[in-house]
């Protein structure tokens, strides 16, 4: 394995490249009809064929495992799929108005038509732009009309008189004729003349790069296929990029300015931000000292860097919390002076003044505190035990959930639910050891620090098991499946995203996307102290004959991190030998990844759906009559 760190010569003669429900009615009789739809409305179950896995003397038998086709075309897997998208789709058919009624609440709070915040960069402002019912963006630029330096203060003209606004690409135009879309990448060349963008079309993380002309658009050069997205410039003509190997591994891995550097750490579980001033050029840094330290209004949030001028004493950063919308603040690290160069507009009512966001701490099974983060309507809860909730995870790989702002989200609250984050261990919130405390051997604590963050939650009072819901995506869904089997009894409904589930099976498989290098996080199976660790949490291991509560799966064919397969032998598994009569449903998206649907109202349909299943679970949801 190389590191793939390619430089690529771009000579302005190379060639150019250029490249680029029906409905069915029918009379159907009564009986008919109601036939038909107590078919739809079996649970399909999966054949089983038997096979044996092997490892340290222990065999497994996994009888759903033809489900794995990795070319994605098999028939029987495709209509097993297909079968399980139709009972899903008629389970939820008396819940569909409520579906869309929440989708209208949903895209209703958003500003369709509007643009982000501009940054100047050379001679230009750059920005992206929306406009209303298109689902991608236009990527803008306009020429600076100044030559004074950049300050907190600098706003892009606008209007007849302003610079001319000039369409770099439109990602609408680009994805005409694809039911996915997405560019991973959008770099400009220092001299502005180029720009490099990475598109996906399948969902699959597989990038091709393109050059063009940042003014005409044309392509210069030959595209580069098969590719991360992790590209950079290295000088005006010369890209560099991070290639994979034939399982889709990438091959390889403060904020400084002029005069400052812009130093971003975490402090009690939170973000902190410290502008320093550096010493002159040519004199020892030394010890940073003296910094100021940028203040956050709300108890707990999000903060992220933002795009930066290298020779201005102006740091930009994104901030939100989860009542407070996604700004962009300019910040001035000598006189100490914020300036919000752009929030965004949140429609159909929204006050931030109506919520309250919280910060408290659960005591884990080792007397651990793990840090949670709650959002409440405060004219909507009793907060006496007898308020829903959706409590949400993930605990992997360092990453750190940040309370970050969702529109989607406030048609929950709004319903009277309380929404809480479990910062819990194996995430990256409190600190290097905080993640390696939630790994490898260790990895059991991130799922008993989510059921003690639970179990805290109701002895004081923010909920009770009869309305206690959770949710988790990719690494969260193994969070969701583990704490399944491990307390079902806890829980009301659960929602397990894309669901890495098949834990051992696909560590122990090296052919996998991934799995290598996923070896770090939870360790490598193939030692035996792994592998039984390993299968004392796998949630397809150790589904049992037990009640579980409802639960809704979902799944992405062409997903490259989590195979569509994994959580399909888990729903049939748990299908074979659950004893409740709980939902349990499954939804596979054909023609999406890891991240579901490209389009930004797309997406909204993702969230419509799994609230009006939660609401559903909860008997909160108006029934229609079939």
């Amino acid at each position: 394995m190389h590191l793939g760190r390619i430089a690529i010569q771009l000579h302005a003669s190379a060639p150019l490249l250029f490249s680029r429900r029906a409905t069915a009615t029918a009379l159907v009789l009564p009986h008919s009809r109601r036939a038909a739809f107590a078919m739809a409305a079996t649970p399909p179950v999966a054949r089983k064929v038997p096979r044996e896995l092997a490892q340290h003397g222990d065999v497994r038998v996994d009888n759903y495992y033809w489900l794995r086709d990795d070319s994605r075309s098999h028939p029987d897997v495709l209509a097993h799929l297909r079968a399980e998208n139709l009972y899903t789709a008629t389970i939820m058919s008396d819940v569909k108005n409520l579906e869309d009624e929440i989708y209208a609440e949903i895209r209703a709070r958003i500003k369709e038509d509007d643009i982000g915040a501009p940054l100047r960069k050379g001679q230009y402002y750059y920005y992206n732009r929306t406009l209303t019912g298109k689902e991608y963006v236009q990527h803008c630029r306009r020429l600076v009309p100044t030559d004074a330096p950049v300050t907190v203060y600098d706003v892009m003209p606008t209007g007849p008189n302003a610079p001319h606004e000039h369409i770099i690409l439109d990602e609408n135009v680009k994805a005409e004729g694809h039911d996915y879309y997405s560019i991973g990448a959008f770099k400009v060349s220092p001299n502005g003349k180029l720009v490099a963008y990475a598109q996906d079309t399948k969902g699959d993380e597989i990038y091709t790069v393109y050059v063009i002309d940042a003014e005409s658009g044309k392509f210069v050069g030959q595209p580069l296929e098969g590719i991360t997205s992790d590209i950079e410039w290295a000088g005006d003509d010369h890209l560099v990029y991070i290639t994979m190997d034939a399982i889709l591994r990438p091959d390889k891995s403060f904020q400084l300015f002029e005069n400052h550097i812009a130093v971003y750490e975490r402090q009690n579980g939170l973000p902190k931000v410290t502008a320093y001033r550096l010493p002159a050029t040519g004199e020892p840094i030394g010890q940073l000292q003296g910094g100021r330290e940028i203040d956050f209004v709300d108890p707990a949030y999000d903060v992220e860097p933002e795009q930066s001028q290298f020779g201005s004493s102006v740091v930009r950063f994104h901030y939100s919390s989860m009542r407070t919308p996604p700004s962009v603040f300019d910040y001035d690290m000598d006189s100490g002076v914020s300036v919000l160069k752009k929030i965004d507009t949140v429609l159909g009512g929204f006050d931030a003044s109506n919520y309250v966001t919280e910060r408290k701490w659960a005591a884990a099974s080792d007397g651990t505190q793990i840090p949670m983060t709650i959002l409440y309507r405060k004219d909507r809860v009793n907060l006496d035990g007898s308020d829903p909730m959706l409590l949400y995870g993930y605990g992997s790989y360092e990453i750190c959930i940040d309370p970050s702002f969702g529109r989607s989200r406030f048609s929950l609250v709004d319903r009277g639910f309380i929404y809480v984050i479990a910062h819990i261990r194996g995430g990256g919130e409190m600190g290097r050891k905080w993640y390696e405390d939630g790994k490898l051997l260790n990895k059991r604590n991130t799922f008993t620090d989510f059921i003690a963050c639970a179990e805290h939650l109701i002895e004081n009072k923010y909920c009770s098991k009869e309305k206690l819901c959770i949710n988790g995506r990719s690494a969260g869904g193994l969070l969701m499946g583990a704490v399944l089997n491990m307390r079902p009894d806890l829980f009301k409904a659960a929602v397990a995203g894309v669901p890495f589930v098949d834990v051992l099976t696909t560590m122990l498989d090296p052919t996998i996307p991934l799995t290598t290098s996923e070896w770090e996080e939870w360790g490598d199976p193939r030692k035996e102290e792994y592998y039984y660790y390993m299968k004392s949490y796998s949630p397809v291991d150790n589904v049992k004959a037990q009640g579980y509560p409802n639960i809704l799966v979902t799944a992405g064919l062409n997903d490259p991190r989590v195979m569509y397969s994994e959580p399909a032998k888990y729903v049939a598994k748990l299908r074979e030998l659950k004893t409740d009569d709980n939902l349990l449903l499954f939804k596979c998206e054909l023609g999406a990844g890891h991240f579901s649907k490209s389009g930004r109202f797309e997406k909204l349909r993702e969230d419509a759906f799994t609230y009006a299943f939660i609401l559903k679970a909860l008997g909160m949801a108006p029934k229609a009559a079939l």
